[in-house]
């Protein structure tokens, strides 16, 4: 029985092949008359954008740092007058930063480097509705603390000198 089953599978599998092969002409046959026909033109090729000179590019990122503003990058110490530990600040509290006064809206970790964590404080002016971040490392808070203006969708460092809590 089992021998029947495959003699029919062979035979089936061989007419399949032939039905394959059969009719149609070859590629070349095909294609053989052609001589005469006028294939479409390619289209012209999209000229690229004209690259920008060192130049220009240098007078832009000029132009864009003096709209940003001139974010001092020196790292100054920041002044630090704390009633509690920095660990403790939460929603709701208060932290005065040179002449503002903003709220505390989250304290957490930004990135965790294993051995220490990149924490950040994010507050607002209910004044003006401006955002800021306050970014420290946990193990050198006084060293690493940085504060940050959100402008558009970028955190923009600004110079600050005292930061009380």
């Amino acid at each position: 029985m089992f021998y029947k089953m495959v003699k029919k599978a062979k035979k089936k599998v061989e007419e399949d092949s032939e039905e394959e092969s059969e009719g149609g002409a070859s590629l070349d046959d095909a294609f053989s008359d052609d001589d005469d026909v006028e294939y479409a033109k390619p289209k012209p090729k999209k000229e690229k954008k004209k690259k920008i000179d060192e130049e220009e590019l240098e007078e832009e990122i000029e132009e864009a740092e003096e709209k940003v503003g001139n974010a001092n990058t020196d790292s100054k110490e920041i002044k630090i007058k704390a009633s509690k530990p920095i660990a403790k600040i939460k929603k709701g509290d208060k932290i005065k930063v040179d002449s503002l006064t903003l709220e505390v809206d989250s304290h957490y970790v930004l990135i965790d480097h294993g051995t220490t964590k990149e924490m950040a404080i994010e507050c607002f002016d209910s004044k003006t509705d401006k955002d800021y971040q306050l970014r420290y490392f946990s193990d050198q808070v006084e060293t690493t603390m940085e504060f940050y203006e959100l402008q558009e969708i970028l955190y923009v460092k600004k110079a600050v000198s005292k930061v009380e809590w």
